[in-house]
C-alpha cells in the first residue's frame, strides 16, 4: 500500500468509498459501529470500527496507521467526523482544513462572534444559557428572533419566536432537547448548546461551492424549500430562479464569507436567505449537502462534488470554470403524510428508479411506523429527485412521481386508508435585483 496514495477517511457512506476507489486511491477507514456495512469492509483497505467522534479513541489509532501503513491525507464529508479530521490535519501537518477553520462552521456560536470582530453589521446572535435570555435578546434585537443548537443539522431543534409570549415554550424545548442525540439513527451527534440569532427575511437558497488554494468556485446555488414552522426541508431544485444580478450578489456574498471563516480548500455548502437587506448567510458547513443535492447538482452541472472532495488532496480534481453552465435543470420532493397515520405499505420504489428522468428515491418509512408531526428533517417519509427541463418542470415532476408511481399507503386511526403526498412547496417565480 503506498502511502502517497492513502487516504484516511473520517466517516463514509458506502458511495463515498468506492469513489475514493474508483479514483485509484487506498482508503483507511474510520467507521462508527453503527454505520459499519458489508460494503465498506469490502472495498476499503482498512477499517477501524471505533466511535470517531472521539478524538481520545481516536488519536491512538491515527498515531498507529501514521506509521503504518501511512496515509497523505484525511478528510470526512459528513458532519460528525468533520472535527476529528481536521485535528489529523493539524496533528499531521497535512495541509488540510484544521480544526480552528472547522470550529468555525460547525459552532455556529463560534462563526457569529467571529464574523461580528470582522464586520459591524453582521448578523446579531448570543448563547442561550437562561430563560432571561430570551428576554434580553427579543429587547435588544427585536421580534421574530431564531433560537437553534450550536452544532445541529437538518434542522432539528430550530424555533422561531413571535414575540415574548413564546419564550417560555420556546425555552421548554430546548431544555427538553438538551442533552439528547440528533440523529434518530445512529445518535453520532448530541445537542447541548443553544444560539439566539436574528430572523433573516426573504426565500431561501443553498450555495454549493468548491475552494482549491484560496480560489473559491461557487458551482451551484440551490432553491430550498422549507415548512414556515419549524424549517424542515421540503424540497430543493437546481438551478435557482433567480436573476443574473441576484446571482452575482449571492456569489459575492459567498465567497466573501468563505474568506472571512479562512476556508482555503475542499467542499462548503452554504445556506443564505436573499431578503430585504440582499443575500445573508444562515450557515454554513465544510462538507457535501446532504438531502439529493449532490444528485441534483451532479445531474445540471455534471460535478461531482464528492469526488472533488476526494480527489483534491492528491492533485486528482480538474480546475473548475469560475461560472459552471447548467444543463437542464433537477429538484427533490419530499414525502410527507399526516402525523399519526399508519404506515402501511411502500410501493413503487423500483419501477421510479428505473425511469430515465429519476436520479433517486429514498424512502426511510417503513410499514407499521406511525407519521410523526413535521418538526424536522427526521420526520419527512422520504424523497425523490427527478430532473426535468427547466426548474418550474423539475418540480412538477417530482411531485407528480410521489403518489402516482412512489405510494406510501396509510391509514388513519379509524382504518380509513390514504397516501402520502409530496410536501407543498411555495410557487417561486424569478427574483429581480
Amino acid at each position: 500500500m503506498n502511502p502517497e496514495r492513502s487516504l484516511l477517511l473520517v466517516g463514509a457512506t458506502d458511495e463515498t468509498v468506492a469513489k475514493a476507489k474508483r479514483l485509484g486511491l487506498h482508503v483507511l477507514l474510520l467507521q462508527h459501529p453503527t454505520k459499519v456495512s458489508a460494503e465498506q469492509e469490502r472495498l476499503a483497505d482498512l477499517v477501524e470500527v471505533v466511535d470517531y467522534t472521539r478524538w481520545d479513541l481516536v488519536e491512538p489509532i491515527v498515531r498507529r496507521l501514521w506509521d503504518s501503513p501511512g496515509f497523505a491525507a484525511a478528510t470526512s464529508i459528513t458532519e460528525p467526523g468533520l472535527e476529528n479530521a481536521a485535528r489529523v490535519n493539524d496533528l499531521f501537518r497535512l495541509g488540510g482544513t484544521g480544526y480552528e477553520v472547522t470550529r468555525r462552521f460547525r459552532d455556529k456560536v463560534v462563526m457569529r462572534e467571529h464574523l461580528a470582530a470582522l464586520d459591524p453589521d453582521a448578523v446579531r446572535a448570543r448563547p442561550l444559557r437562561e430563560r432571561r435570555d430570551l428576554d434580553a435578546f427579543g429587547q435588544e434585537c427585536g421580534y421574530p428572533f431564531i433560537v437553534k443548537p450550536t452544532d445541529a443539522t437538518a434542522s432539528i431543534g430550530v424555533h422561531r419566536l413571535e414575540g415574548p409570549g413564546d419564550a417560555d415554550r420556546v425555552w421548554e424545548a430546548v431544555q427538553r432537547l438538551s442533552g439528547t442525540r440528533t440523529d434518530r439513527v445512529s445518535t453520532l451527534m448530541l445537542l447541548q448548546d443553544f444560539l439566539m440569532e436574528e430572523y433573516l427575511d426573504g426565500p431561501e437558497y443553498s450555495v454549493e461551492s468548491f475552494s482549491s488554494a484560496g480560489r473559491h468556485v461557487v458551482v451551484a446555488i440551490t432553491e430550498k424549500f422549507t415548512d414556515p414552522a419549524h424549517f424542515a426541508e421540503l424540497g430543493h431544485a437546481v438551478p435557482a430562479r433567480i436573476s443574473p444580478a441576484v446571482d452575482a450578489q449571492v456569489r459575492e456574498a459567498v465567497v466573501g464569507f468563505l474568506e472571512r471563516l479562512g476556508i482555503r480548500d475542499g467542499v462548503c455548502h452554504t445556506e443564505i436567505r436573499i431578503g430585504s437587506r440582499g443575500p445573508r448567510v444562515i450557515e454554513s458547513h465544510n462538507r457535501i449537502a446532504g438531502d439529493g443535492i449532490t444528485d441534483l447538482v451532479h445531474s445540471v452541472y455534471g460535478i461531482d462534488t464528492v469526488t472533488l472532495a476526494l480527489a483534491a488532496p492528491f492533485g486528482l480534481a480538474e480546475e473548475l470554470p469560475e461560472r459552471p453552465e447548467p444543463r437542464g435543470a433537477a429538484a427533490v420532493r419530499s414525502l410527507v403524510g399526516r402525523p399519526g397515520d399508519v404506515v402501511e405499505s411502500v410501493e413503487g420504489v423500483a419501477e421510479a428508479e428505473a425511469l430515465p428522468d429519476v436520479l433517486a428515491v429514498r424512502v426511510g418509512a417503513r410499514p407499521g411506523e406511525t407519521v410523526r408531526p413535521l418538526r424536522d428533517n427526521w420526520d419527512r417519509l422520504g424523497l425523490v429527485a427527478v430532473t426535468g427541463e427547466d426548474t418550474a418542470a423539475a418540480v412538477r415532476r417530482g411531485a407528480e412521481l410521489i403518489g402516482g408511481v412512489v405510494k406510501v399507503r396509510v391509514k388513519d386511526a379509524d382504518g380509513r386508508p390514504g397516501l402520502a403526498e409530496a410536501a407543498p412547496v411555495s410557487d417561486r417565480t424569478v427574483i429581480e435585483a
